[in-house]
């Protein structure tokens, strides 16, 4: 199972003290407490029971390895998730309700209205002074977070490559006006497509 110091680090402390006491009253029934759990997420929704268990596994994550893993050795510890399916059968909202249960590292975007500068990171000129400087995208602003990305099948081919490399190597390599850098995405994606 997951020890609540992966919530400690995930979320800044505040949901490790509840997780490891809700877990304790219910040491003896814990399926019947995966079930509370889940009802918390998206509860206008009903039923949708292992799209909600996806998504409450891409909210805690995985668990990475220790601090003195060579570098060359760690793995990603975030669950990406995909929900596929017609529309109207609640996809929007189970990505509503995990940005929100992020909390402040949850970002959600529409495909639509985004694009790979902003998923990942722009380049952008300071009117004042004429400098540049990189603005990151909502890969990097949810970094130990959750990224809800809704209507991925409406991002054009070229920006979800974008995501490619930040879903992989949870980082983000950015080479932009003269500016040259790596941002950390260490996050979860969850996306609908329908």
């Amino acid at each position: 199972g997951l020890a609540a110091s992966t919530l400690d680090a995930r979320f800044g402390g505040a949901a490790a003290c509840p997780f490891t006491a809700f877990w304790a009253r219910h040491a003896s029934t814990p399926l019947a407490a995966r079930d509370v759990a889940l009802a918390g997420i998206a509860p206008g929704l009903a039923g949708l029971a292992d799209a909600k268990l996806a998504v409450a596994l891409a909210l805690v994550g995985g668990h990475g390895p220790g601090g003195d893993t060579p570098a060359s050795q760690r793995q990603r510890g975030d669950v990406h998730v995909l929900l596929a399916g017609d529309p109207a059968t609640g996809k929007s909202a189970l990505l509503r309700s995990a940005a929100s249960l992020a909390g402040r590292r949850g970002v959600a975007v529409v495909a639509r209205a985004t694009s790979a500068a902003g998923l990942t990171a722009a380049a952008v000129k300071d009117p004042a002074t004429g400098a540049w400087a990189l603005e990151p995208g909502a890969l990097a602003l949810a970094d130990r977070g959750l990224v809800a990305i809704d209507g991925l099948c409406a991002l054009p081919a070229a920006d979800r490559a974008a995501l490619h490399e930040a879903m992989e190597q949870q980082t983000v390599s950015v080479a932009k006006a003269g500016l040259v850098g790596t941002l950390p995405t260490r996050c979860a994606v969850v996306a609908a497509a329908g």
